[in-house]
């Protein structure tokens, strides 16, 4: 039997988490969320304020967060959001595409009723969750974890740890994008889960080229959705940079 590769568990219980953990957690969702705009300086007094937290597990926090590229740290300056680029963007999906393509379809040559089984129980949680919440059309942090375990329970039998590591790396940086995707009025007319159960049922029919072009459209989608955003056309100007949070 294949077994999944484990990944780090953000929806583990708050309380056996260490501070710095728990706040790497809450800050990385806030970026990922909007609540923390690309740029934006983290000023270590007003987030400890805000979060209720002591400034040095915030500081603990934001370096761990700098070490996959949420945040930025330059000495002598301290921390801000990571910045975004159409460049950036691209680079990531086209690079998760030959990672992905790749495990996916080794997971599916070899995948047995334990991944089916995996799988399914993923889309169906996925599938019952709402995206956004509220009108600032925030993703929904319950749907984000959903949609992070489901494209992990497809490639979880792949055999091959260096490929689940590369796509786990790849998929926490596309999600600092996804949110630019949902800041449309128009974004409602996607049928995102439409798109997620052609890709369950090409996995679970074991069509590798059919389940492999559903992957690629669909992550095609979502990146010229962030590219469109304004954000990524140089319109955003200084009211990102000083954005706070709030």
């Amino acid at each position: 039997m294949n077994q999944p590769e484990q990944w780090p568990d953000r929806s583990e219980a708050p309380e056996k988490r260490t501070m710095a953990s728990q706040l790497e957690v809450r800050v990385r969702q806030d970026i990922i969320n909007g609540r923390l705009m690309p740029g934006s300086r983290l000023r270590l007094k007003e987030l400890a304020d805000f979060y209720d937290a002591g400034v040095i597990p915030l500081r603990e926090a934001l370096s761990r967060l700098a070490a996959t590229g949420f945040v930025d740290a330059e000495d002598q300056k301290g921390f801000s959001v990571g910045r975004i680029s159409a460049q950036e963007i691209r680079d990531i999906t086209d690079t998760r595409l030959h990672i992905e393509c790749r495990a996916l379809a080794l997971s599916i040559s070899q995948g047995d009723v334990e991944w089916e089984s995996r799988v399914i129980a993923a889309h169906h949680r996925l599938d019952r969750l709402p995206v956004i919440e509220g009108a600032e059309r925030l993703l929904k942090p319950e749907w984000e974890l959903a949609h992070d375990a489901f494209h992990k329970a497809l490639l979880s039998s792949c055999g091959s740890s260096w490929l689940l590591r590369f796509a786990a790396t790849l998929r926490d940086q596309t999600a600092r994008y996804r949110l630019l995707a949902m800041h449309y009025a128009d974004s409602d007319s996607r049928d995102v889960r439409g798109e997620h159960k052609s890709l369950l049922d090409a996995a679970l029919s074991k069509d590798i080229k059919a389940a492999c072009e559903i992957l690629s459209a669909h992550y095609e989608e979502t990146t010229q959705r962030v590219l469109s955003h304004e954000l990524l056309q140089g319109s955003a100007g200084s009211a990102v940079k000083n954005r706070k949070i709030s």
